[in-house]
């Protein structure tokens, strides 16, 4: 009968239909036929022919058009049907409901009401559909209200839109307070899947959990709409174990194919780490999913692997999938870490060439990246190229220039974006209090710490780290302490920070017992973590310790030593005078040492000065890997002054000479009332040079008479020894704590922080100093911090 029905459909639909009754039936199947398979031209032309329309004709051919996304033509076909009923006014808010055509919906439902026609529960569906896509939070709870007057508040399909609605709307506590008072036999699997869907939306991610085991507790099957909201929950807590299962229930279900799911399967593996079975997902799926494709990149990027970040967006190129902008913004990131010059300026013609760089998104990204790739010129041409700069803007800027090293020029961008009235993120602010810690500004970071909190920023995990880093980089551990002991949750970042920060700051003991808390709460030590606890040990003298947590890296965590650890291991040998073991230890190494462990053997070899070979050995090593670097040059030339080889130790200054490298002077600097004041040895150049002067006279009488003795092997020119004790009287760090005498009232603590390592004369005066005038000071140098109280150092002599 269809097959006849169709073949007269255009001609002969009038004599069909009065010789049969059941024709109409058939012309209306026919109808509906080509409505859904998209032919609407043809479906108007049987509507047109055909000789009887009844209801259901109308009905159908409204609702076609108003589904086709032609609300308009569904309107015209409205206003002329001449029977309207409920189920008419229902095709039609649907159709506008679909296309998100807040105003029509409305209106059409008031003046459905008000022609006598009583809204069902197709309609109040629709409506509250469209509300939980556009957020109409308001309007939701007009339905609502509604639902309640005529009682169809007790209909499941309500209640689930409902439920929609205000979970989508972040209202969770009302969308839980209607699951709940619904009872368990009147719950579908689609009521529960906007539950759980809505606990993850709102960030709730232990209540999603929760949620769907309860689902599955009542034997109610999840579908291809759930499970993409349990899987968000599981990436959320980094919950591998319970994401495993539920990949297996997708699996038993036969939704693996499902190419939503599948994405979902994808992030959750990466966020969780595991990133062989997220890409085993990637490899198995029938279509490839630029989705998928860009989950994986971002977990690779993620997790320190940017090299296979890029071999997967080649993959992508080569099978010609459509990359999209949130394809680059990865790509790009993994460039800024790998600081691939050359590869990012043929990405960046990539963007260019397929459209993207207008993209504010792809955008931001090439600005991070060349920011961290220290390329600021770039970085601030694009960044000025952008007609709106939005906050994520201004945040990739000042982010890219702080983990580039280019603190002060991150903080001078953050002082702009303030003035330009853009309020800062979480990010930003993590970003620019790192770098007031790098620079130890603390009255700065201090003001940024009280805007944080009048922002709500204090309470983020990344801001509340930063803000850990940044007292112990300045000595307020106090502070450092009770920011950590506030904080909501500790990952091994905090602690890490805290424990780094103790060590630096002379307190290897207490850096080693946070170390032992750290594993009493169940978090696992990273690659940092073990840098800290060997530097606290090589500053403590604990060098059985430093062998232990060095062993217990390798044997119990699995962490591969890397150059800052043999760095730190030489130290602790070298400090205890265990030269030979150091140098065995760097036969050892498994890869070729950097400068980061010829300095640490050079270190040594400068505290135990008796092993001259050793030390020239690590500076020649030193001055072939880092020519331009003063750093072998000085330290060596000192070796040999303090062994009376003044010949030797001129032989080296004029071959730094000879090559151009210039010594980096000695400085030392002190912030006060949001001004920062700079000395270098024997510096005349201040304003209150004579009142300076004046005071280090008179500090040099007292602490001497305290017992204080110049120490000689300090002063390292061939000159008579009162030209020596009188340049050992006049060194930066002295300079600035006089003046600190001077300026700051008793009981103010005396903050001096210097570039490059405190000279042993300078911390035995301090250690007198802090005893005569009875002031805490605290001394930064390019190592660790000296407190001096009392006439002891927090260090114990030993740094």
């Amino acid at each position: 009968m269809h097959k006849f029905v169709s073949q007269r459909a255009y001609g002969n639909l009038r004599t069909y239909t009065t010789k049969n009754n059941t024709s109409l039936i058939d012309a209306n199947k026919y109808l509906s036929e080509l409505l859904n398979s998209g032919r609407i031209s043809d479906a108007r032309n049987v509507f047109d022919k055909m000789p009887e329309k009844d209801e259901c004709t109308w009905n159908t051919i409204i609702s076609g058009y108003a589904n086709s996304g032609k609300p308009v033509e569904a309107r015209q076909l409205f206003d002329k049907h001449p029977g309207k009923s409920a189920i008419t006014w229902s095709s039609l808010i649907s159709g506008y409901c679909k296309m998100g055509h807040e105003i029509e919906s409305f209106q059409l439902f008031y003046e459905m009401q008000r022609e006598n026609y009583k809204p069902n529960h197709f309609t109040l569906a629709s409506v509250l559909r469209m509300c939980s896509i556009k957020g109409l939070l308001g309007r939701g709870e007009q339905i609502h209200s509604y639902a309640i007057k005529t009682r169809f508040d007790l209909d499941v399909f309500v209640i689930t839109s409902l439920i929609d609605v205000y979970a989508k709307c972040l209202c969770i506590v009302e969308a839980e307070h209607l699951f709940s008072a619904m009872p368990d036999e009147k719950k579908n699997h689609v009521t529960w899947t906007a539950m759980v869907n809505g606990y993850s939306q709102n960030g709730d991610a232990l209540k999603a959990i929760e949620c769907f085991a309860g689902m599955r507790g009542k034997g109610v099957e999840a579908n291809q709409y759930t499970f993409p909201g349990v899987l968000t929950a599981c990436a959320f807590f980094s919950d591998l174990r319970f994401g495993t299962q539920v990949h297996g229930c997708i699996f038993r279900g036969g939704f693996f194919a499902n190419v939503f799911v599948q994405s979902a399967l994808v992030d959750m593996y990466t966020k969780c780490g595991d990133l062989s079975s997220g890409l085993r997902v990637v490899e198995s799926m029938a279509v490839d999913d630029v989705i998928s494709y860009n989950a994986m990149i971002v977990g690779f990027v993620r997790h320190g692997f940017p090299e296979r970040a890029l071999t997967l967006f080649e993959t992508m190129r080569v099978k010609n999938m459509g990359i999209d902008e949130f394809t680059y913004p990865s790509v790009l990131n993994s460039l800024a870490l790998l600081k691939d010059v050359v590869t990012s300026m043929s990405i960046h013609s990539l963007v260019i060439k397929s459209g993207f760089e207008g993209y504010t998104i792809v955008c931001n990204a090439l600005i991070d990246m060349y920011a961290k790739q220290a390329n600021s010129d770039s970085a601030l041409k694009l960044f000025n190229y952008l007609v709106e700069k939005d906050v994520i803007s201004w945040t990739s800027l000042i982010t890219g220039f702080a983990h580039g090293g280019s603190h002060e020029e991150a903080l001078k961008l953050f002082c702009e974006m303030r003035v330009n009235g853009v309020c800062p993120d979480q990010v930003v602010v993590s970003s620019v209090v790192s770098s007031c810690a790098e620079l130890a500004l603390l009255d700065l970071g201090q003001q940024i710490h009280g805007n944080s909190i009048k922002s709500g920023h204090d309470g983020f995990l990344s801001v509340d780290n930063s803000l850990v880093s940044l007292y112990t980089h300045c000595g307020y551990l106090e502070n450092a302490e009770k920011i950590f002991n506030l904080m909501k949750t500790q990952n091994v970042v905090s602690w890490t920070a805290l424990i780094v920060g103790y060590a630096k700051n002379g307190e290897g003991i207490k850096s080693l017992q946070f170390y032992d808390e750290m594993i009493a709460s169940n978090v696992k030590p990273d690659f940092i973590t073990f840098i800290g606890l060997l530097f606290a040990c090589s500053h403590a003298g604990l060098t059985e310790r430093g062998r232990y947590y060095y062993e217990s890296m390798v044997n119990d965590y699995n962490i591969k030593p890397g150059p800052n650890h043999y760095a730190c291991m030489i130290d602790l040998l070298g400090r205890s005078g265990k030269l030979d073991e150091a140098e065995e230890l760097l036969g050892k190494m498994t890869e070729k040492p950097d400068s980061t462990v010829w300095k640490s053997l050079l270190s040594a070899c400068r505290m135990h000065g008796n092993n001259i070979e050793l030390a020239k050995r690590a500076a020649t090593a030193l001055i072939e890997m880092e020519p331009r670097d003063s750093v072998p040059y000085v330290m060596l030339s000192n070796i040999y002054s303090a062994n009376k080889k003044w010949d030797e130790a001129a032989s080296v200054r004029r071959l730094m000479k000879s090559r151009g490298v210039g010594k980096e002077p000695g400085r030392s600097w002190m912030e006060m009332n949001g001004k920062v004041y700079s000395f270098v040895s024997e510096d005349r150049s201040h304003l209150e040079t004579s009142a300076i002067f004046l005071k280090i006279e008179e500090m040099m009488i007292l602490i001497k008479q305290a017992g204080y003795v110049p120490d000689m092997n300090f002063a390292l020119h061939d000159i008579n020894e009162e030209g020596k004790v009188y340049g050992l009287a006049y060194h930066s760090e002295k300079l600035a704590v006089a003046f600190g005498l001077i300026k700051l009232p008793i009981g103010v603590p005396i903050r001096v922080y210097k570039n490059i390592r405190v000279c042993g004369d300078c911390h035995s005066a301090m250690k007198f100093v802090s005893m005569v005038y009875d002031r805490h000071v605290i001394l930064r140098d390019s190592n660790c911090f000296h407190h001096f109280r009392e006439g002891v150092c927090s260090c114990g002599d030993y740094w």
